[in-house]
């Protein structure tokens, strides 16, 4: 059975989350991203502590398609290390995870 997961990116703001969202969804990289469009920050960058607005993109997808997505991320991203994480989806209802096999393909 294929094993299926959550990516979660963090972007610059709605907008960069939207442009990466579509792109994947697009490309059948992933099944769905949904957007939140305002998350606060807290983190070190080069020695100092920053915080920033940004927007969060969660996707969802197989994971056998995890290197694909995070090549194609860093190629539509802004940061020069943008946050990209695949979690597990552990378990969930047999349905969508279908829906998400059949609409990630590439």
């Amino acid at each position: 059975m294929e094993e299926y997961v959550v990516v979660y990116v963090t972007a610059s703001n709605k907008e960069e989350a939207r442009k990466i969202g579509e792109a994947l969804v697009k490309e059948r990289l992933a099944a769905c991203a949904n957007i939140y469009p305002e998350i606060e920050s807290i983190y070190w960058w080069q020695g100092k502590m920053e915080e920033s607005g940004e927007a969060a993109l969660i996707l969802k997808t197989r994971r056998s398609l995890v290197p694909k997505v995070i090549e194609r991320v860093k190629q539509l991203h802004s940061y020069t290390v943008p946050c990209i994480i695949a979690l597990p989806i552990v378990e969930g209802y047999e349905d969508f995870l279908k829906w998400i096999e059949s609409e990630a393909q590439r």
